[in-house]
């Protein structure tokens, strides 16, 4: 269990970021972080990962309060992939870079090959494992920040705006592999103004809004029961406004659901 209880957060000038700020993230959740620009969803990552520490209130992982833990320590069971996964890359290969935190930690050769080899497989990055980091496009990119993180054997991950700048495969792919990952008990973590992607995907959104929690649910509370989407800098997804749209319909979370029940609904009707 990650949690954050009662955090608050403010930078030098003293303006709140977040205040009164209690979360909770258990094993195997993957969980969308949504809200306004600047309402303060990538503070909560980096509070979480140690990048910043909270003015008041505590960190807690497995009931240990960790304020005090610096990100590399973190590092361990906390996987971070960047808006821009290249800031994160410096090693002159793939392998190399897969292996980089293993090696940090002090592990035996033979279990950081294992690892490597084995985050390298998972994500499909075995056949670029001698490619030189920067030269990969920004989907191979991100499945290298990702296969460092399964390297570490960690057990959360967080990723900051994943999809923006791609196209629908690229998309597809990463929200894949993910999912295979999650399925693999690997808790997810995304930050996201794509709505289509927390109803398809998430299986639970937290929003921020005025400085702390607004909203913590599920995917389908949020898009049919909240009449402040808007306010909280959402949207619905057209899935769901199209579904509501039609009498006697169910929720569907993805464009491929809906023209599955419509075209049932159509077939029940002859």
């Amino acid at each position: 269990m990650l949690e954050m209880r009662d955090v608050c957060f403010h930078y030098g000038n003293g303006t709140p970021i977040l205040e009164h700020m209690n979360v909770e993230i258990g094993a195997g959740e993957f969980i969308g972080l949504g809200g306004r620009n600047g309402c303060g969803k990538t503070t909560v990552t980096r509070l979480l990962m140690g990048l910043e520490k909270p003015v008041s209130g505590e960190i807690r992982y497995d009931g240990r309060i960790i304020n005090e833990d610096d990100a590399s320590r973190r590092s361990a069971f906390i996987g971070y992939v960047f808006q821009r996964p290249e800031r994160q890359m410096f090693r002159p290969t793939v392998r190399d870079e897969v292996a980089y935190g293993p090696q940090q930690f002090g592990r035996q050769a033979d279990e950081i090959e294992a690892s490597v080899q084995a985050a390298l497989e998972q994500t499909g990055l075995s056949d670029l494992a001698d490619a030189y980091p920067p030269n990969l496009n920004r989907g191979e990119k991100q499945r290298v920040a990702i296969a460092s993180a399964i390297a570490m054997h960690t057990q959360y991950l967080i990723l900051d705006e994943p999809t923006s700048g791609q196209d629908s495969a690229d998309k597809e792919e990463l929200m894949q592999l993910l999912t295979k990952l999650n399925r693999q008990g690997l808790t997810v973590l995304i930050i996201s103004h794509d709505m289509d992607i927390f109803a398809e995907y998430c299986h639970r959104v937290l929003v921020i809004g005025q400085h702390t929690k607004a909203f913590d649910g599920t995917p389908e509370e949020l898009f049919t029961k909240r009449d402040d989407l808007y306010d909280l800098g959402l949207s619905r997804p057209d899935s769901v406004t199209l579904s509501l749209s039609v009498p006697g319909l169910p929720y569907c979370k993805s464009m491929k659901d809906f023209t599955a029940a419509m075209l049932q609904k159509l077939g029940g009707q002859k």
